[in-house]
């Protein structure tokens, strides 16, 4: 089983809508794949049409609920979801200063080849786990200043906290190329082993997810937005999945 976590300091830089539609292509390419909503907003269990009932994630969290007992399916094939409703935002306090429980918990989720975890911005606890949870932690970042700082702190917290900085591979997202700083930042950063060379447009298409309430695939498959992010993926599966 790989775990792969998205995740940002910063919110709003396209890391639910990433990890939909990174677990909608690992599904259609046969890789039996589970996404775990941990952010308490529960956007990509709004994706994939599934909900808990009240105050589930808290259980979830606490083990009140067998992980297993805890999976939805979504309406395609090979994909499942562990949702989030507010509770989760307890996270923090059940997992207190344990920076383990969350690793011991996905060892109950052995029959899945792929899980990906949907994570809310910042540092804390929550995020603690996470890090030593995740075999790969994948970072979307808009080519701004502000998104950049973000990542340089995140690098700082790992080394400060003895992690491993290698697992972190970064990709931009929601790219404008009529900006000029845009253009700039990417090539800046395109020689840092840390990130990976395709990245996501910032385009309407990916917006309408919430529209339509899907995966980009299932009402613009041909679009220029789903040819970025199976490029993309491409990239990141063969570092990260088939390594």
């Amino acid at each position: 089983m790989t775990t792969l976590a998205l995740y940002n300091l910063k919110g709003g830089v396209g890391k639910t809508a990433s990890t939909v539609n990174f677990a909608y292509m690992a599904a259609a390419n046969g890789i039996k794949t589970l996404v775990w909503d941990l952010d308490p907003q529960g956007s990509s269990s709004f994706y994939l049409h599934a909900k808990n009932d009240k105050n589930e994630s808290k259980k979830i969290l606490e083990e009140d609920i067998n992980i297993k007992d805890a999976i939805k399916d979504s309406p395609f094939e090979n994909l499942w979801i562990i949702p989030a409703d507010i509770s989760a935002r307890n996270a923090d306090h059940i997992f207190k200063q344990s920076r383990k429980k969350l690793k011991n918990i996905l060892q109950g989720l052995k029959q899945f080849d792929l899980v990906i975890l949907d994570c809310p911005p910042g540092i804390s606890v929550l995020h603690d786990n996470v890090f030593n949870a995740a075999d790969w932690i994948l970072m979307p970042n808009i080519p701004t200043t502000l998104s950049i700082r973000s990542y340089d702190t995140v690098v700082q917290y790992f080394k400060e906290n003895d992690l491993d900085k290698n697992i972190i591979k970064c990709f931009f997202s929601m790219v404008d190329n009529r900006k000029n700083l845009h253009q700039e930042t990417l090539q800046t950063f395109y020689n840092n082993k840390f990130f990976f060379k395709n990245y996501i447009p910032y385009l309407s298409d990916i917006e309408k997810m919430g529209i339509h309430i899907q995966p980009l695939f299932e009402f613009a498959n041909s679009s220029y937005a789903a040819y970025c992010y199976r490029e993309l993926w491409k990239e990141i599966s063969k570092t990260c999945i088939n390594n």
